[in-house]
């Protein structure tokens, strides 16, 4: 059984990754992570410089790379947690293949009408944008560094393909998002003549990047943080919070379902209560393998957060829908929230631990609940 540099029981998560999406691994996923004693307040430092490093500076991604294998030696990956470099030059980044203006500000990346209303095309412009370009500066650069990525990380980190982003988020950064919207009324064949163009391109680009990802290593990640042997990205329409329930079903729906058709493994990004009334459409979609729900700063703040027990209803119809499902939650809430849910299959529970004492307390009750194998214990030891 193979291990990485950061992460030497990786041979046993790849096991349950691959049982964990043929609905065969009948305890979640749990990935911890939690940064080495003394070194607590120099790795939050550390990774927020290198997760937005390769959109601030995509000309050096060494320094990038280098920052990441410090974040990677200050920090243990528990469980099935593991180090994760994926390519982070924005949400949505095809939007930036197709020649739209791409702004990096406040630790976060626009582009195009997201950025600058002034930005927003008409119809005539983005049926000349949006179509292939080998040398469109974006796509070189993200070729290049994951190619750079790949060469430096053998052994010791995985890598993960770029945010492409969600085919109509890539459209409203082109259009607009008012406009957009107008359009789904007013001009909705050009909507959908553009939607399906993108997404067949959208497609090459994962494509291409998958044939050089998997030349060096086996299997693909990406920025949620699973792990796949075959084809997988996790699927979204953020725009979908503003639409009605009949606009998601005409326009967003089949799109979401061919993503489904043509990738191996799919979980869709449920973004805030906002998208809510479109979960029965989404759990309808029968080749999507689950969900991950965020329900957003807002609600976090009333305590409404992955753990909170508000949130149990839906679980159980995701659940009971055979999907699986992804949280992020706070580790205090973990052990309760996994004791109320009907099942432990097919959930994956992501968290952070403050410090090497909360971790250990946190792996030894899910040890003792018999929710992980003895055999995760000794990760622990890299804790001291």
């Amino acid at each position: 059984m193979y291990g990485l540099e950061f992460k030497e029981l990786w041979g046993l998560v790849v096991e349950r990754f691959n049982m964990w999406w043929k609905g065969e691994l009948k305890n979640p996923l749990i990935q911890i992570i939690v940064p080495r004693k003394g070194f607590e307040d120099r790795t939050a430092v550390i990774y927020n410089r290198w997760h937005w490093g390769f959109a601030r500076n995509p000309n050096n991604p060494s320094e990038t790379i280098e920052l990441f294998v410090e974040w990677c030696k200050n920090t243990v990956f528990l469980v099935d947690s593991y180090p994760n470099l994926w390519i982070n030059l924005g949400p949505g980044i095809v939007a930036g293949y197709f020649g739209a203006k791409v702004v990096f500000k406040n630790d976060t990346v626009w582009f195009g009408a997201s950025a600058d209303p002034n930005e927003s095309k008409d119809w005539s412009e983005i049926d000349h944008m949006v179509e292939f370009s080998e040398g469109n500066f974006w796509w070189r650069k993200t070729l290049d560094i994951t190619i750079y990525a790949l060469r430096h990380g053998g052994g010791r980190y995985v890598v993960g393909i770029t945010d492409l982003g969600g085919v109509h988020d890539i459209l409203a950064s082109l259009r607009g998002t008012q406009n957009l919207i107008k359009d789904m009324y007013y001009n909705p064949q050009k909507v959908e003549e553009i939607s399906w163009k993108i997404l067949g391109l959208w497609h090459i680009y994962y494509d291409k990047l998958y044939e050089v990802i998997t030349q060096w290593q086996h299997g693909i990640s990406a920025w949620m943080g699973l792990w796949s042997p075959r084809k997988w990205y996790p699927i979204q329409c953020d725009l979908s919070a503003l639409l009605s329930p009949k606009l998601f079903q005409k326009f967003i729906f089949p799109i979401l379902e061919e993503q489904c058709n043509k990738l191996n493994h799919t979980i869709y990004h449920l973004d805030g209560p906002g998208e809510l009334p479109h979960i029965d459409y989404i759990l309808g979609i029968d080749r999507l393998n689950g969900i991950q729900w965020v329900p957003g700063a807002a609600m976090e703040a009333l305590n409404r957060d992955c753990g909170s027990e508000y949130w149990l209803p839906l679980y159980r119809k995701i659940l009971e829908h055979k999907k699986n499902l992804v949280l992020y939650t706070p580790y205090n809430r973990v052990i309760e929230l996994l004791e109320k849910l009907p099942t432990t299959r097919g959930v994956a529970i992501q968290t952070f631990c403050p410090d090497s004492k909360v971790a250990k307390t946190l792996i030894d009750k899910l040890i003792d609940k018999g929710i992980i194998d003895w055999e995760f214990y000794r990760e622990t030891l890299l804790l001291n």
